[in-house]
């Protein structure tokens, strides 16, 4: 199976449109077409830092880290699953599969566009495909960007942070952020 190759680690050295580029020439794998017997357990969970463990280890290969995630899939109860064309196999998901760690942001107000890299080093560009979304919990709010497919990345506290910044230097009532044409609260749906 092919791995994806990930864009330069610094978003601070590309455009936005470098990375628009850089997206529309990865190719992931059909997941979605695939629909082989389920076969059991990977022995493999994602902590909601981000870390890919199997077996209780860490998984220390990025490498590898980006294999399973590009084979990483949604079900449509919720679960996670690895899948290939010939096996499904559950992988537990303690919150969101990825984490976002760095944002890009370049415009203001309705011409923003913000780029986000995830710990696995893909870029994703908020947007109406990749939606940001915020759920207040006890320990406050948690922020979330939609990757593909139903996967999710979980924006980083400092990122959240970064762009709660921009929201409240632009001013705006609600208090949110535009990207690619798409307007995002800042904030909790009630």
């Amino acid at each position: 199976m092919p791995e994806t190759t990930p864009p330069p680690a610094d978003l601070s050295r590309l455009s936005l449109a470098e990375i628009a580029q850089v997206l529309a020439e990865r190719r992931l794998p059909p997941v979605e077409k695939w629909n082989p017997t389920h076969c059991g357990d990977s022995a493999m969970r994602i902590a909601r830092d981000g870390t890919w463990f199997h077996e209780g280890t860490p998984i220390g290969r990025m490498a590898m880290v980006r294999l399973f995630a590009s084979i990483l899939r949604r079900e449509p109860d919720g679960g996670y699953v690895l899948v290939t064309p010939g096996e499904k196999l559950d992988i537990a998901v303690e919150d969101a599969p990825f984490v976002a760690v760095e944002v890009r942001s370049e415009g203001e107000g309705r011409e923003r566009r913000l780029a986000f890299r995830l710990n696995t080093d893909d870029v994703v560009i908020a947007g109406p495909d990749n939606a940001l979304r915020i759920t207040e919990a006890e320990d406050g709010p948690h922020p979330y960007l939609h990757v593909r497919r139903g996967l999710e990345a979980l924006i980083a506290r400092s990122v959240y942070y970064e762009l709660a910044g921009f929201a409240l230097d632009e001013g705006g009532d609600p208090v949110g952020l535009w990207s690619d044409g798409a307007f995002f609260p800042l904030t909790a749906a009630p």
